[in-house]
Formats: C-alpha cells, sequence, structure tokens
C-alpha cells in the first residue's frame, strides 16, 4: 500500500494489454489510457491525464508506424507507483531504435517532432531491449507529486 494525501492508502496499480498494430489500435490505446488515468484519479481535463496521454499518443503511434511487424501486435503497460505514473509501449521490431536529434526537422516536415515532445513532457524516458522475444520497450515516467 502507498500512503498519500490525508493518510489515505492507494494500492500500485496496473493496466496492460495488446493492441493491433495499426492506427485504430494507437487510437484505442490512447483513449484507455486517458479512461484509466481517470479512474485512478486523475480527471480527464487535469494536468496528469492530458500530458501522459500525448506522452502515449506518441509512443503508441511510433510504434504502429515504425515498429510495425506483419501479424504482431503492440503491448502497452500503464503503471501507477509511489509518486510517477509510467507508460510502456513494447513492439515487435528490434531494429529502428528510436534515437532522439536535438534538430527540429523543417518547418514544413510532418513528422519527426513525437519524441521531441516526449523529452519536453516526461520526467524521464528510454528504449530498452524487449526481454525473451525481439522488439524493444519505449517507456517514459511522468512524476506526478
Amino acid at each position: 500500500m502507498v500512503r498519500t494525501g490525508a493518510g489515505a492508502a492507494r494500492p500500485r496499480a496496473e493496466f496492460a494489454m495488446a493492441f493491433t498494430s495499426s492506427p485504430r489500435g494507437a487510437r484505442l490505446a490512447r483513449r484507455l489510457v486517458s479512461h484509466r488515468l481517470d479512474a485512478w484519479g486523475h480527471p480527464y481535463g487535469s494536468r496528469v491525464n492530458d500530458t501522459l496521454t500525448l506522452i502515449a499518443a506518441e509512443l503508441t503511434a511510433n510504434a504502429v508506424r515504425h515498429g510495425h511487424v506483419a501479424g504482431r501486435d503492440f503491448r502497452l503497460r500503464l503503471t501507477r507507483g509511489t509518486t510517477t505514473l509510467r507508460v510502456e509501449v513494447t513492439d515487435a521490431r528490434a531494429e529502428g531504435v528510436p534515437l532522439l536529434s536535438d534538430r527540429e526537422p523543417p518547418g514544413d516536415a510532418e513528422s519527426g517532432r513525437g519524441l521531441l515532445i516526449v523529452t519536453e513532457l516526461a520526467t524521464r524516458w528510454e528504449v530498452t531491449p524487449r526481454v525473451g522475444a525481439p522488439g524493444k520497450v519505449v517507456w517514459a515516467e511522468l512524476r506526478v507529486t
């Protein structure tokens, strides 16, 4: 149990689900993150809900666009700890590890800003190899205290 506020107990919480590696799957994942955060006490429209939902949207879109392997889903895991919320997105493609460039894409470019957004919004983020299967995990944490 985790103690917060005026002595209230709050257990560690987790939500995990596999999604079709498609724009529709990414959209559903984003919506379920927002819904779960609301259920965990971070209401729709709050800074925490909006921020982590945007981070999840960027990571799931990248999983669909850059981590797609035909016939394989991507997985999303959302956890609530004592002072942080963490979103993890796992895809099946080991190559194409995202790298952050400190250079913004040209002003007319339609992509290339997702990880810049994640860097600005997340407390920290990282890419790690997927354990026991091909692929990678991109995770981001947001401090909520």
